[in-house]
């Protein structure tokens, strides 16, 4: 038999639910990131689109610029701007396990996907982030 319309035994949760902007000409990019027991993650970094990610396994620090830090545990959804908002960090907050997550991101077109901060900008930048005391 087929079913017509929705499904009589499925069920949906909505974890997160945004409206980003998205730039024009923009593809999707879906990856598994796994964050060995107790690594600090990447360096500072931003993303060229929003990213919508999905830990399934784990537990991460997550900070973004003018956020305070959050630890997003497996089950759990988060998302970024993208943009100009630097990530600072997605530490692997367990010494005994790796973390990961699904990530869901919306590139520009011909920017890469990720992109390093150096040292001087992090210090330019050091302003924007929310203290941790």
């Amino acid at each position: 038999m087929t079913v017509i319309g929705p499904s009589p035994t499925n069920s949906l949760d909505v974890l997160l639910h945004q409206s980003p902007a998205i730039p024009e000409g923009s593809a999707g990019m879906v990856g598994v990131v796994t964050i060995p027991p107790g690594d600090p993650g990447s360096g500072p970094h931003r993303h060229s689109g929003p990213v919508f990610g999905y830990v399934v396994q784990g537990e991460i620090l997550f900070e973004l610029e003018g956020e305070k830090p959050q630890v997003h545990r497996a089950g759990e959804a988060f998302w970024e701007p993208g943009g100009d908002v630097v990530h600072y960090q997605a530490a692997n907050l367990r010494t005994d396990i790796e973390s990961k997550f699904v990530v869901f991101m919306l590139c520009a077109p011909d920017v890469p996907m990720m992109t390093y901060l150096d040292a001087d900008e992090i210090a330019a930048r050091d302003h924007l982030r929310v203290p941790t005391t």
